[in-house]
């Protein structure tokens, strides 16, 4: 199975890549579970991926952790939004 990965802003410059085509790895199913495997990559990606309020998104839509992933699908990280 395969999906592209996509980091914006500051999770972006953290891992130092804008998208990532990837295989999903066995028994990564859900959005929460590629987040966990991405940052057992080492301190940098724990950094960026290990905010609590670190947004999630499926195909273009907001998602929880618990989001199913499928073949081709698309999801993207980024930091929580302040506007002021």
């Amino acid at each position: 199975m395969g999906i592209t990965v996509k980091f914006f802003a500051s999770v972006r410059e953290a891992v130092g890549a804008s998208s990532e085509a990837m295989a999903l790895p066995d028994g990564v199913t859900t959005v929460g579970a590629l987040r966990a495997h991405l940052a057992a990559r080492g301190d940098n990606w724990q950094q960026a991926l290990g905010h609590p309020a670190l947004r999630m998104a499926h195909n273009q839509v907001m998602c929880g952790a618990d989001a199913a992933l499928a073949d081709g699908a698309e999801v993207a990280f980024f930091p929580p939004v302040t506007g002021g």
